[in-house]
């Protein structure tokens, strides 16, 4: 169903998700249905912290970006820049760098983001969002713990979103949402299911004026998708996802214009008009033989065209990228004695991305210039194998060991200054040791330690600017591979009967420990890169929810975490000064802040189709900079929305549903996002980015089963 529309929407917020339903046979547990081919089937057998999010995590919000529905996941920060579908989202720090004036804007890194089983994410670590849309999505599943070593490059968590419907039978569904600062939201959705086969269509256009200036963006998303059996033991599945995103880019302010007003754009973004208009598409086709036997085998093969448009910097940009690539993954079950079983994945995964990359001069309007600036061609391929045993001793306990071995290739072409072409790769073997042990049917425990890896992503690799000092190519010199070590812990269980004064509780709790080395690190502001940093990130994640009589919810997730410089000395703070510089160890990593917090309260009286919910979400502040010295503020967010508990059937099938928020209640003034490592002009940063004051959504839908 559309996201909105969402039937006795109930609060989520710990790993195990949704919560079982009590019948006959007691509870039934939720499965992983992306992770099969490489992770367990459920959530107790998984010996890392992982959510499932729900249609209905997202209800009384607009739907546009991932962050309705991520700010309830433990260990997640996401954050809308502007209020679209631009979203910041950091896993355990991971991902916390890609926010700031290179290359950023509608990005985020370090976290794998995929569609279908299908890599939105890169091959240089690098994702943007164009693709993802909550009115498409069926299914989210995250990955909070570093996977690297089964899905590779910029693994430090997985967002995974799926598209196929899960209920059987003919449905379709409509839906317009409508706000202030000239929201329009209209989502059409078709989808057919039977026993051998089912198809599924998503069309969405989302038009925004955007509350600060310089902020309007209109996208066109269509996700469609079909599945057919071609053997007793074989699916067929083939996804289409076609794309059209343009989207303004306000920028930054200094706190004097934040506080002055806080709607204004950045003056230098408005005049150089800085936007991004995103074409893409992608086909995908997956196979996977023996799901219901004890060996199985699937494989994917994708090809994405892009065309990228965007006024960058000073520059008109025309990008024309291919993406394409595949997988390969087998599994087998495996016998070692009467108590003793054993299961073993195997698997094989390439992408590789290139095209030509033209920056010409810009115009006085913000347009293409007469000037050709750079030609260039930047590939970047990644090639990974991998290997994962699972050992069953006895009921209940499982012990994990596996490894990855990654190489990521990077090349450069200069049409214009041939001196400049240049190669380099970097590769890592990355191990994993997990032990999960499941106490009961819905209770389980797990330890897990295993390594991680994150190439530097693209405009990372841009060569330091020596300014005629140096002979320099393409790509820069500097960077090595950031490498992660993590320890972990956690339990999940669910309880309740179904009655009582505590009808459902479910908790999920984790502690990790992650140490990095050869963290990124800005030098002379972002203007290019270096390996300097050694980092330490300590934190203890809690989600909570509880079922209470007479129609009540509530739900929490809380995060604390320490993210600390161990080891980190610059020299480009001290300009014309040889020999001096700073030593920031011990200083807080930008961009994560030490607590959030969301949670929710919710009420179905019983008596009416109705919902009401009070929603928070909340944040201390954290630092912009290196050096500790531009401070963000906290902020704490409430929002309320009544709407319906299920769609209200007026007969032939039909049902309509909807809801209305006022999202901000309380009308606080806030920075949603900060740049990180901000320019600094004429000695002030300019660094912050405003969120939206308090403002309405209304949304109606229409649907048919």
């Amino acid at each position: 169903m559309v996201v909105t529309l969402a039937l006795a929407a109930l609060l989520v917020v710990q790993d195990t998700s949704r919560s079982p339903q009590p019948d006959s046979a007691g509870f039934g547990l939720p499965d992983i249905a992306v992770w099969g081919d490489r992770q367990p089937k459920s959530f107790f057998d998984a010996p890392f912290a992982a959510t499932e999010v729900g249609p209905e995590d997202a209800f009384g919000r607009n739907g546009t970006g991932l962050d309705a529905a991520l700010r309830l996941v433990p260990g997640v920060i996401a954050q809308s820049r502007a209020g679209n579908h631009d979203v910041r989202i950091v896993i355990r720090g991971f991902g916390a760098r890609g926010a700031g004036d290179r290359s950023n804007s509608g990005t985020a890194r370090g976290v794998r983001v995929l569609v279908d089983g299908f890599p939105e994410t890169e091959p240089d670590g690098r994702t943007a969002f164009d693709g993802i849309d909550l009115g498409a999505a069926e299914r989210i599943e995250v990955v909070r713990s570093n996977v690297s070593s089964t899905w590779g490059n910029a693994a430090g968590g997985v967002i995974s979103v799926s598209t196929t419907p899960a209920v059987p039978g003919r449905q379709a569904d409509g839906e317009t949402v409508f706000g202030a600062f000239g929201l329009q939201r209209y989502v059409a959705r078709a989808s057919t299911a039977g026993a051998r086969s089912s198809a599924h269509a998503t069309l969405v256009r989302s038009i925004f004026d955007g509350w600060r200036e310089h902020s309007a963006s209109d996208r066109v998303l269509l996700n469609a998708g079909a599945s057919t059996l071609a053997g007793p033991h074989t699916r067929l599945s083939a996804h289409f996802l076609g794309t059209i995103n343009d989207f303004r880019i306000p920028g930054p302010l200094t706190a004097a214009e934040l506080a002055a007003n806080p709607q204004q754009a950045n003056a230098t973004y408005r005049e150089r008009d800085e936007r991004r208009l995103n074409r893409v598409a992608r086909l995908g086709l997956t196979a996977r033989h023996g799901e219901d036997r004890p060996w199985g085998l699937s494989a994917t093969v994708f090809a994405q065209p892009k065309d990228l448009t965007r006024s960058e910097r000073g520059t008109y940009r025309e990008f024309d990228r291919w993406h394409l690539g595949g997988s390969l993954v087998g599994r087998g079950a495996l016998g070692y004695g009467p108590s003793v079983r054993g299961a073993v994945i195997v698997g094989l995964d390439e992408a590789y991305q290139n095209g030509p990359a033209r920056f010409w001069s810009l115009s006085p309007e913000g347009g293409k210039g007469a000037t050709l600036q750079t030609d260039k061609r930047e590939g970047a391929n990644n090639i990974g194998v991998f290997a994962q045993h699972q050992l069953e001793l006895g009921e209940g306990v499982s012990l994990v060991t596996g490894a990855r071995y990654d190489v990521i290739r990077y090349s450069y072409t200069d049409e214009l200054s041939p001196q400049l072409d240049d190669a380099r790769s970097f590769d890592r073997l990355t191990p994993k040791l997990a032990v999960n042990v499941r106490l009961a049917p819905a209770h389980s425990v797990y330890a897990s330690l295993g390594g991680g890896v994150e190439a530097p992503a693209g405009n990372e690799t841009d060569p330091p600017g020596t300014f005629g000092q140096d002979t320099v190519t393409g790509l820069n010199p500097l960077l090595e591979p950031i490498v992660s070590t993590t320890w972990e812990v956690g339990t999940r269980q669910t309880l309740g009967s179904g009655r009582g004064a505590v009808r459902v509780l479910s908790y999920d709790a984790a502690l990790y420990y992650t140490r990095v080395r050869n963290e990124i690190v800005p030098y002379r502001g972002g203007r290019f890169y270096f390996s300097a940093g050694r980092v330490r990130r300590v934190g203890a994640e809690f989600g909570l929810r509880a079922e209470l009589p007479a129609g009540l919810s509530l739900g929490s997730a809380v995060t604390w975490s320490d993210n600390t410089y161990r080891e980190y000395v610059v020299d480009s703070v001290h300009y014309n000064r040889p020999g001096a510089s700073a030593n920031y160890a011990g200083n807080r990593i930008v961009g994560v802040p030490d607590f959030t917090t969301g949670a929710q309260a919710a009420w179905e009286p019983g008596f009416a189709p109705l919902r009401t919910q009070l929603a928070l979400d909340a944040t201390t502040g954290y630092w912009a900079d290196d050096a500790n010295s531009v401070r963000v503020p906290g902020y704490a967010i409430w929002s309320f929305t009544l709407g319906t508990a299920a769609p209200v059937s007026v007969g032939g099938g039909l049902a309509i549903g909807g809801f209305v928020t006022v999202a901000n209640l309380f009308d606080r003034g806030y920075v949603a996002s900060a740049f990180l490592n901000p320019d600094v002009v004429n000695g002030v940063p300019v660094a912050f980015e405003p969120g939206l004051p308090r403002h309405l959504l209304v949304a109606l839908s229409l649907g048919y089963r």
